[in-house]
């Protein structure tokens, strides 16, 4: 279940992966129809070079096809539902905890390792891919693992905890 994998594989939960596939469902029917029908009202009144009802459609059109491409992508590579187990390693679909090196053992962050589409309210979702994500992927409560920032400067982290997230 490691997100890594060859085909990037992007960890759901069940309630994330049917949000989205509704998602997908209703920007491929009512709203692609929409803006198509958008662009030929706009089309029809004429010069299209001035014509900002035109663009601006064709501009719509562009950022939902975009994100159709997206959805059908983490679709695609989706891998649902089971949660990891209880075991401490950090993996997707685990809530971590973790502090930096140095800092006071009360000074913790956590955050949900997964994709961000699944960001449920009031914890931040990272990214396997992510600096800290991949740094500590793999490793285990009690472990510090060094990372690059995207700032360049090299950080260090003791994970804190790790435990399988339950959409609670």
């Amino acid at each position: 279940m490691t997100q890594q994998s060859a085909q990037g594989t992007i960890w759901l939960t069940q309630d994330a992966f049917d949000k989205l596939t509704a998602e997908l469902a209703n920007l491929k029917g009512p709203v692609r129809e929409e803006v198509i029908a958008r662009i030929s009202a706009a089309r029809d009144e004429g010069d299209l070079k001035e014509n900002g009802g035109y663009h601006a459609a064709r501009e719509e059109q562009g950022k939902l096809e975009g994100r159709i491409r997206q959805l059908e992508d983490m679709l695609r590579r989706a891998e649902v539902g089971e949660t990891p187990p209880d075991d401490g390693i950090v993996e997707p679909g685990m809530v971590v905890t973790y502090r930096f090196v140095g800092d006071a053992d009360d000074e913790t962050e956590t955050f949900l390792l997964g994709a961000r589409e699944i960001e449920p309210e009031g914890l931040t979702a990272y990214s396997p891919q992510s600096p800290l994500g991949s740094a500590i992927n793999g490793h285990k409560k009690g472990e510090t693992v060094s990372y690059e920032a995207p700032n360049g400067k090299m950080l260090e982290v003791v994970i804190v905890d790790a435990t399988p997230y339950t959409g609670a």
